[in-house]
């Protein structure tokens, strides 16, 4: 797939960006900067204990890939009406802004990146045609991630 035809893959040339898919059990990582990588990338994964812990765990990733743009999926149901889950994964966001000041921060919608990834997963020799439930989270967080370079 072709990202260079997107606005935001222009907008972010050169910039490397985090995806987060937050969740209270497991947060998925993918990670991609436009103009080096083919393409986003599953990166890694953190298993839940607090918002703190995951906050922290982040520095080091941020850090270490000298990461400059944040994008945190947004869970809303399939007719676009807000969860439970889309207010917390917001409160986590005002944490994020927070934490990182000196990052852009995004929302992106993660509707059925989930499910695209299991399929993924199915229809593919790297995942020996099964869904790895350790790498689900970090599949879906790099789906995030393209949404977010096609989005107008």
């Amino acid at each position: 797939m072709e990202f260079s035809n997107y606005k935001n893959y222009e907008r972010f040339l050169g910039k490397t960006i985090l995806a987060i898919d937050y969740g209270t059990k497991v947060t998925g990582l993918g990670i991609y900067t436009p103009g080096r990588d083919p393409y986003p990338l599953p990166f890694n994964r953190i298993v839940y204990k607090s918002d703190q812990q995951i906050l922290e765990d982040l520095k080091e990733f941020i850090d270490d890939e000298c990461v400059e743009v944040l994008v945190l999926g947004i869970p809303l149901h399939l007719d676009g009406n807000r969860s439970e889950m889309t207010e917390k994964v917001e409160a986590f966001g005002e944490q994020l802004k927070k934490s990182y000041s000196n990052l852009e921060v995004y929302y992106q919608d993660e509707t059925l990146t989930t499910y695209e990834a299991q399929e993924r997963m199915k229809n593919s020799p790297r995942y020996n045609f099964k869904v790895d439930v350790k790498k689900i989270d970090e599949l879906a967080a790099s789906i995030i991630l393209e949404d977010f370079i096609k989005k107008d």
